[in-house]
């Protein structure tokens, strides 16, 4: 499935919806691992929604034109759950049969998680697949503008703790920004906002985003942390 671009996206956001800014079907090691572990069962299809708002004027002095209004929309799972639980993701979830396409999946699981008027939000693009070992989903980003936002907050308190427009000045704070190793040996990219480490699935995406529109600042890459001590700092743990 392809999404046409209307022709009044934002510019600002025109570079976020290409592909090119994340490799096709995720690093060979991720393709590798998901022919291994879906030899007995396929994959679980699922959704996210990469939402962002903001003035469709871009910021001719920022770097990729964001302007300085701009926001994504996060969530914090619900610490109770028996999967991810208080980890900090896009709104979304598994393909229901009746789902007609990730972009009514992304949607319907975002209208469920935080009560956001789906009418508000255009999508323009999907992501590659990116494939999840723990939960064997195959999850597929949906880029999205938030034309007309509405309120959102916590529909379900057993699934979700936070709902949180972040603002994309604080992501791109250098002194938000590093990396986390799991005891694992899995390095990600992190972000520390709001009381809430933002790191591996959404982290990736995130950054991978961030760098592809060309809105990037310098920050320091050889900042490696302990994801379980940086998870501790905000309240949070694995």
């Amino acid at each position: 499935m392809t999404i046409e671009l209307p022709d009044d996206t934002p510019a600002w956001l025109r570079r976020v919806t290409e592909p090119a800014s994340m490799e096709r079907g995720g690093s060979p090691a991720s393709r590798a691992l998901r022919k291994v572990m879906t030899l007995t069962s396929p994959a679980r299809e699922a959704a996210v929604l990469v939402l962002f708002d903001g003035s469709p004027e871009p910021d001719p002095q920022a770097p990729g034109g964001l302007p300085a209004d701009a926001h994504v929309l996060l969530t914090q799972r619900a610490s109770t759950m028996r999967q991810h639980r208080g980890q900090v993701a896009f709104p979304g979830g598994a393909t229901d049969p009746e789902d007609a396409s990730p972009v009514h999946t992304a949607l319907r699981e975002a209208t469920e998680e935080t009560g956001l008027d789906p009418a508000g939000v255009q999508p323009l693009a999907l992501l590659p697949k990116l494939f999840v070992p723990p939960s064997r989903f195959d999850v597929t980003p949906v880029v999205a503008y938030w034309r007309e936002p509405s309120e959102v907050g916590v529909v379900d308190p057993a699934e979700t703790e936070r709902v949180v427009r972040v603002p994309m000045a604080e992501l791109l704070d250098p002194a938000n920004r590093f990396q986390v190793r799991s005891p694992l040996g899995y390095s990600s990219p992190a972000f520390q906002v709001d009381g809430m480490l933002v790191w591996g699935l959404t982290g990736g995406i995130l950054a991978g985003l961030i760098t592809g529109a060309g809105w990037e600042r310098e920050w320091d890459h050889t900042d490696v942390r302990d994801l379980e001590t940086s998870l501790a700092a905000v309240g949070m743990s694995l």
